[in-house]
């Protein structure tokens, strides 16, 4: 095998491989073997058909595709082996420069970390916001436990109110004739939610159990549905139900019943030191990601495509995964949304730019500043994490994985990197 490479533009390295007449018959002669099974010819069985008869008959590249699929990945991995300073980022492209029964020669186009040129990174002025915790963020704190500890009583003696929940039977239709998705019996519908469109909430208000009505409503322009779009509509509703939200009152009784405080006053005392915590680590937060997007912004580097790409499918497997949790699929979404495939990826380019850059800076400067998880970090790491789970070191070791142990290292070197950049700037 003989390869030269040479830097290229968009952080690319050029490389031509070229393999020499008895390595590509090797490599043929191997194609051949793995393949063989799939060919027959009269007076042969199958898998049975000699290599030169086959060439023969289908010609003499037949088996050429398999060979460079079994070829390349061994050649190209000898060539990383030997050249250290070749860091892939992605899979390769490969074209053929030249093949015939004498040997092969590729072209090959790999995607390489980039060079991270850094700005200023120490030095900066930086102002961490503060958050302070009033008396009513408190009081909503707890408004939303009383919301949680509601229940819903049946209502037989007045007619519906906004925030009431009501169940109805409905019936839609646009010029007298009924459309898909306009007819439900027994609906839950809570009066003021807005989940329904606009006016349809506000007409239910002042019916009572039994009421039948006709309520009259436009579809926005903007409605997912194209045939609804601006479309006036008339709804035939029955009213089922009425229910109303009751609210516990708060007193000490309730408070050790809901959360086990001793009383409003102890729970109070609880929940702003919660906030307190929540607001400190929101102000760290903010003022770290401030820091890596001032020195981010101030570094240079030509990141290639194939890295953004890759990121890109990140995001949207992310998003894939979350609308499963909704009982969604991807697709089904794209086009609820109207949106292609590929005009969604697009979205996604300017952020996962960003991120890219975000992290090859964030490496660049652990490297500088040479910052490390020890093997006493980790065990502290996991001496903490088996406190936690109230379990002894050994037990909580013996079950970890390999990438468990990664993990943990790397969220012990990102910690260190955050501390190193707050201490090598003006943090007020």
């Amino acid at each position: 095998m003989k390869y030269t490479f040479e830097k290229a533009e968009k952080s690319t390295v050029k490389l031509k491989l070229e393999l020499s007449a008895k390595e590509w018959e090797a490599a043929i002669n191997s194609a051949y073997e793995r393949t063989k099974g799939r060919y027959s010819l009269p007076g042969f069985r199958k898998g049975k058909v000699p290599k030169h008869l086959l060439e023969a008959t289908y010609g003499a590249g037949i088996f050429y595709e398999e060979a460079i699929n079994g070829a390349f990945p061994k050649y190209y991995g000898e060539v990383l082996d030997k050249e250290p300073t070749i860091e892939p980022v992605a899979n390769p492209d490969v074209d053929i420069d030249k093949i015939d029964e004498k040997g092969l020669k590729l072209a090959v186009i790999i995607p390489v970390k980039p060079e991270v040129k850094l700005g200023e990174y120490k030095g900066i002025k930086f102002k961490k916001k503060e958050y302070n915790v009033t008396d009513k963020d408190v009081a909503d704190d707890i408004e939303r436990l009383r919301e949680r500890n509601s229940r819903m009583v049946e209502v037989k003696d007045r007619a519906v109110e906004n925030g009431d929940s009501v169940v109805i039977d409905y019936s839609g239709s646009v010029d007298g004739v009924k459309f898909d998705g306009g007819t439900a019996e027994k609906q839950n519908l809570t009066i003021g939610s807005n989940t329904f469109i606009p006016g349809f909430e506000e007409q239910i208000v002042g019916m009572n159990i039994g009421d039948e009505k006709d309520i009259n409503v436009k579809f926005p322009d903007g409605y997912h549905a194209e045939n609804l779009k601006g479309k006036d509509a008339v709804f035939a509703i029955k009213l089922h139900e009425i229910k109303k939200k009751e609210l516990p009152e708060i007193n000490d009784e309730f408070i050790k019943d809901a959360v086990g405080a001793e009383s409003v006053d102890a729970y109070k005392a609880e929940v702003k030191e919660r906030l307190e915590k929540q607001n400190a680590d929101r102000a760290e937060r903010e003022l770290e990601d401030e820091m890596v997007k001032k020195i981010t912004d101030g570094a240079e580097i030509d990141i290639p495509d194939a890295m953004i790409e890759h990121q890109i499918d990140h995001m949207v497997e992310e998003m894939s995964y979350r609308l499963s949790y909704q009982g969604l699929k991807l697709e089904d979404y794209l086009k609820y949304i109207g949106k292609s495939m590929e005009d969604y990826r697009k979205e996604f380019a300017p952020q996962a730019q960003e991120n890219v850059k975000s992290q090859l800076v964030i490496g660049k400067i652990i490297e500088d500043e040479k910052i490390e998880a020890t093997d006493e970090d980790v065990e502290e790491r996991i001496a903490e994490m088996a406190k936690a789970q109230d379990k002894p070191v050994p037990d909580v070791k013996k079950n970890m994985h390999a990438r468990q142990l990664d993990y943990i290292r790397n969220e012990i070197v990102i910690k260190k990197f955050f501390e190193t950049l707050k201490n090598l700037n003006d943090v007020k």
